[in-house]
């Protein structure tokens, strides 16, 4: 059993269950970065955060942080 919760999730993937859950306007207010809030789509999106660790360590946390609630609200 492996305890990453981010094993074998896609950036895609995560971002996508991300949009649906907050929204770009929201996310944008989560996490400061310019790819949520100037024409946001997930292409771009995805494109940024791979080539900017720090941002996608933002959302990877952000990710867990929602994984987790929503687990604990189940």
């Amino acid at each position: 059993m492996n305890n990453n919760p981010l094993h074998g999730v896609t950036l895609e993937k995560i971002l996508n269950e991300l949009v649906a859950f907050y929204g770009f306007p929201e996310l944008a207010n989560l996490i400061d970065i310019n790819c949520f809030k100037t024409d946001p789509s997930i292409k771009s999106s995805l494109t940024f955060l791979r080539r900017t660790p720090w941002a996608r360590t933002k959302v990877e946390n952000l990710y867990i942080s929602y994984k987790k609630e929503i687990n604990v609200n189940q």
